[in-house]
C-alpha cells in the first residue's frame, strides 16, 4: 500500500485541530480516526500520538494557551480541550509489564514498538496530518480491506496482555469484519475465563458496544458456539430472540438499542434480568428498563405506551410476536395527559382523601380503555366516578 494517503474528512477540519498539531510539532493521528476515514463511515473520537514526553506536552500546550487534562499521566495520555471537542495526545509507549487489566508501560520514541502493543492490525494505523501519508506496520490496511480483524503478533500474547480483547476481538468482528481469523478465534476461545479476571464494568461496555454492530447476531452466534459467554454470562444461551428483535428493528425503522438486546439474549424472567443488570452494573434507567423489556406484555400497544412509556412498550413489541404495524403505531406517539385533576373532583363534591385517589383511576381507567378521548367525554367520566363515590359513601 506504498504512497497510500489518508482521505479528505470533515473531522480533519475540525476547530482548533491544526493548532494542536502544530503546537505539538511531532505528532500522527492514530487508531480509529484513520481507520474509520479509511473506511468511509463518520469519525467520533480523534487521537493523537507522539514522541514527545507527556510532561513536554503539558508544558507545550499550557503555553499555547490549550487546556490540558492529565488523564491518563502515568500512561501517558494528555487531553487538550479544544473549541471543537477533546482530543487524546498520548506518547508513543511499550509494555514493561502486563497482568491481563492494566499494563505497567515505558515511554519510547519508536512508532513501531508503540503499533506493536496495540491490540488489531485495523487499529495501529497512522497518519501524518499534514500530508495524510499512512504509516502501516502490521498491514492493516490489507486487513481492513479485507475485513480482516487480526491481532498484532501473538493473539495468545496480545489477550495475556489485556483480558479485554477477547470481548474487543468479537466487537470488531461484528462492527468491521466478514470473518473471524481462525488463530485469533481460536486463541479466544481457549482464554475465554481470562475474563472472569476483568471488572464487570468492562465486560458491560464492551457487550453493549457488540450488540449493537451491524452482525452482532451471527458473532453471538459463534460466541455462543465458543463457549465465551459462559464464564461471565451464563444467562446468555441462545441468539433466536436476538435474531427476531434485529428483524423487527429493520422492519419497523427502530434503531438498535443494546439494552432491549441484551433482554432478547436472556431468560424471560424479571428477576433473572434484575440480577444479571445489578450485576453488570447498568444504571438505574437501564436496569428498569431491562427488567420492563422482559416483562409479559399487557394491554393493547398504546395503553401499554401509555403506562410504560414509548420507550418500553417498543421494547416489548419488538420482543413480542404481534404484527410490526402495532410497532409503527407506537413508536412516534405522543402519550397525551388525562385532562383532569383531583382538585377538579374535589370541586365536583369528592372530600379530600383517597376517595379522590380512588375516583382518579377510575376515570384514568376508563379513559385508556376507550382510546383517550377528548376532554368533554373525561368530564362526564368524572361526574360518573362522583356520583358512584358519593353513593358508596352513604351506603358506608
Amino acid at each position: 500500500m506504498d504512497g497510500l494517503t489518508l482521505p479528505a474528512a470533515e473531522w480533519r477540519h475540525r476547530e482548533g485541530l491544526d493548532r494542536l498539531v502544530e503546537v505539538l510539532g511531532d505528532a500522527r493521528f492514530v487508531g480509529g480516526s484513520v481507520r474509520d476515514t479509511l473506511l468511509g463511515i463518520p469519525v467520533s473520537d480523534v487521537d493523537l500520538a507522539t514522541a514527545l514526553p507527556p510532561q513536554r506536552v503539558v508544558e507545550l500546550l499550557k503555553e499555547a494557551q490549550i487546556r490540558a487534562v492529565p488523564t491518563g499521566l502515568a500512561h501517558g495520555t494528555i487531553t487538550a480541550v479544544l473549541p471543537s471537542g477533546p482530543v487524546e495526545v498520548t506518547t508513543l509507549r511499550r509494555d514493561v509489564s502486563t497482568d491481563g487489566r492494566r499494563a505497567t508501560v515505558a515511554f519510547t520514541d519508536d512508532w513501531r514498538e508503540d503499533a506493536a502493543r496495540r491490540d488489531f492490525t485495523m487499529n495501529a494505523l497512522y497518519a501524518d496530518p499534514a500530508t495524510g501519508e499512512i504509516f502501516d506496520y502490521f498491514h492493516g490496511v490489507a486487513d481492513l480491506e479485507a475485513r480482516h480483524v487480526r491481532f498484532i503478533g501473538d493473539p495468545l500474547q496480545r489477550i495475556a496482555e489485556d483480558h479485554l480483547r477477547i470481548l474487543r476481538f468479537f466487537r470488531f468482528l461484528a462492527r468491521f469484519g466478514d470473518h473471524a481469523d481462525p488463530e485469533g478465534l481460536d486463541a479466544c476461545t481457549a482464554r475465554a475465563k481470562d475474563l472472569m479476571a476483568l471488572s464487570r464494568e468492562r465486560i458491560r461496555d464492551e457487550l453493549l458496544k457488540l450488540l449493537v454492530a451491524k452482525d452482532a447476531v451471527g458473532v453471538v452466534e459463534l460466541m455462543l458456539g465458543r463457549g465465551i459467554f459462559e464464564p461471565v454470562l451464563p444467562e446468555i444461551r441462545s441468539a433466536a430472540l436476538l435474531a427476531h428483535v434485529a428483524a423487527r428493528e429493520e422492519a419497523a425503522g427502530v434503531a438498535p438499542n443494546p439494552i432491549r438486546r441484551l433482554a432478547a439474549l436472556l431468560p424471560q424472567d424479571p428477576v433473572a434480568a434484575d440480577q444479571l443488570g445489578a450485576r453488570l452494573k447498568l444504571s438505574n434507567a437501564e436496569r428498569k428498563r431491562l427488567v420492563t423489556a422482559v416483562s409479559p406484555p399487557d394491554g393493547a400497544p398504546k395503553p401499554l405506551a401509555y403506562r410504560l412509556g414509548v420507550e418500553s412498550a417498543v421494547d416489548i413489541l419488538i420482543l413480542s410476536d404481534g404484527e410490526v404495524a402495532q410497532i409503527f403505531e407506537v413508536k412516534s406517539w405522543q402519550p397525551p395527559r388525562l385532562p383532569l385533576t383531583g382538585g377538579a373532583l374535589v370541586e365536583l363534591g369528592l372530600a379530600k382523601g383517597p376517595d379522590v385517589a380512588r375516583a382518579l383511576r377510575a376515570v384514568e381507567d376508563r379513559w385508556i380503555s376507550e382510546g383517550f378521548p377528548a376532554a368533554e367525554r373525561v368530564a362526564a367520566l368524572a361526574d360518573e366516578a362522583v356520583a358512584q363515590a358519593l353513593r358508596a359513601a352513604r351506603k358506608a
